[in-house]
């Protein structure tokens, strides 16, 4: 089962910019979206249909805002759309896929960048997103969870730790929840295959033009497995040379049987 999660900033922009091209590489068995900014039905359904994926949408209920899509080529026998909370299903921010006895679940974090109250929000949606996987786990042991999380956990994810102490995506407390979830049985995929690679990022700043040349980002997108799979994984990387976003695709293998 090959895996990718991919925050596209906006699945329209992103399709000019070479995104259709790039799926008919065929990069994965499974394309999981966040930020796709779009519903069904403004994307070109019928050009990603055509490369043999079949695909699901949670968009916002505010246009052009947040959402999630899955494309897959391996046939679901379960979709759900949301998480059952009224702020983050009105915000499109959660869609699972059940395939067999794993659970894929595509996750776009909230950023607290534009301020305190979004900010708050961002605490609030990590401990009902927290509560709801634990919840989770009681009937689907064998969970994937992919996404944009808007955090950046350790330093080595950061290009800058120091400047960015007090920067929303690598605060004190985001980290502590991350770390808290990493240490209640899930396996951060790219750290347990590289655990002391440098430099690798998934997100740079559009405000600075030059920082994704000079690779001055941060590692904020992840796919986590729960421990039941840890066996189960074969690759794990980053694909900072695919540019259709100020994010780039991560990518995660694993053996199923």
């Amino acid at each position: 089962m090959r895996i990718i999660s991919y925050n596209v900033n906006g699945v329209r922009a992103a399709t000019k910019k070479g995104f259709i091209d790039w799926l008919a590489t065929d990069p994965a068995d499974i394309i999981c979206l966040q930020e796709t900014k779009a519903t069904k039905e403004d994307a070109d359904v019928k050009a990603i249909e055509a490369l043999g994926y079949e695909t699901y949408w949670f968009s916002a209920q505010k246009k052009g805002y947040s959402g999630v899509a899955i494309f897959t080529k391996i046939v679901p026998t379960n979709i759900v759309y949301g998480n059952e909370i009224e702020q983050s299903d009105f915000e499109g921010r959660v869609i699972c896929a059940d395939f067999g006895d794993i659970t894929l679940v595509n996750a776009y974090y909230p950023s607290g960048t534009s301020g305190d109250e979004r900010q708050t929000y961002k605490y609030q949606w990590l401990a009902e997103f927290h509560e709801y996987l634990q919840t989770l786990r009681i009937t689907r042991p064998n969970l994937i969870v992919t996404g944009d999380y808007n955090i950046a956990n350790h330093p080595i994810d950061i290009h800058d730790p120091k400047g960015n102490k007090n920067s929303s995506g690598f605060l004190p407390e985001e980290r502590e929840w991350l770390t808290k979830f990493y240490n209640s049985g899930w396996i951060d995929t790219f750290r347990y295959l590289n655990p002391e690679k440098k430099d690798s990022y998934t997100w740079w700043s559009q405000r600075f033009p030059t920082v994704r040349l000079q690779n001055k980002g941060w590692r904020i997108d992840y796919i986590s497995v729960t421990d039941t799979l840890q066996s189960q994984i074969r690759e794990a990387t980053i694909y900072p040379d695919v540019k259709h976003s100020d994010h780039c695709p991560i990518y995660l293998e694993l053996a199923i049987s």
